[in-house]
C-alpha cells in the first residue's frame, strides 16, 4: 500500500503491518483513501481532528447559504389610500432586503363579485413597485384570496448586498 503522511509527504509503498507500526509511532490514525488505487492509497491523519474540520467546514457553508424568504403582506379590497400607503411602505422595506413578498388581496362574502377592484390593486402595487421588483407571478385567484408574488430587482439586491461605510 502507498503511504501518505498529514503533510501530504509520500512515504512509499509499505505493507499493512509497517504502515500501522508508523502510525502508532506518530500517534495518528490510518486511513484508506484509496481502496481501489494499485497499490491502495492509506494516509496518516488524527480521524478525529479530521471529522471535527469537516462538520465545522459543512457548517460554515450552511451559514454562507443564502435562503430567500417569503413575507406575505394582506390587504383587503375596499383598503383606505392611507392604509395602501402603510402597507406598500412595509412591502417596499421587505423587498429592499432581498426578500419576495407574496401580496394577498382577501375577499369576504359579497366582494368576491368585484376580483376587478381586487386586479387593480394588485396592479397598482405592481406598476408602485417597479423601480425596485418586478412580477414573479401574475396575479392568481385561489379560492377567496387573490395574489401575486413579487421579488426584487437585481439592482436592489445588489445595493443590500454591499455594505454602507459609516
Amino acid at each position: 500500500m502507498r503511504l501518505i503522511d498529514d503533510q501530504n509527504n509520500q512515504l512509499g509503498v509499505l505493507s499493512l503491518d509497517a504502515a500501522l507500526r508508523i502510525a502508532n509511532e506518530k500517534g495518528l490514525d490510518l486511513v484508506e483513501v484509496a481502496p481501489q488505487a494499485s497499490p491502495p492509497v492509506c494516509r496518516l491523519i488524527d480521524y478525529g481532528r479530521y471529522k471535527f474540520e469537516t462538520v465545522k467546514k459543512e457548517k460554515d457553508q450552511r451559514r454562507k447559504q443564502n435562503v430567500t424568504k417569503l413575507k406575505e403582506m394582506k390587504l383587503r379590497p375596499k383598503v383606505a389610500e392611507h392604509d395602501f400607503q402603510t402597507k406598500f411602505k412595509g412591502l417596499r422595506q421587505f423587498l429592499e432586503a432581498g426578500e419576495k413578498v407574496k401580496v394577498t388581496i382577501m375577499f369576504r362574502g359579497r366582494e368576491m363579485v368585484h376580483q376587478d377592484i381586487g386586479r387593480r390593486i394588485l396592479d397598482r402595487v405592481a406598476d408602485d413597485a417597479k423601480p425596485f421588483a418586478v412580477v414573479e407571478r401574475q396575479p392568481l385567484l385561489e379560492g377567496r384570496n387573490l395574489f401575486m408574488i413579487l421579488a426584487p430587482t437585481r439592482q436592489a439586491a445588489a445595493k443590500e448586498a454591499q455594505p454602507t461605510s459609516a
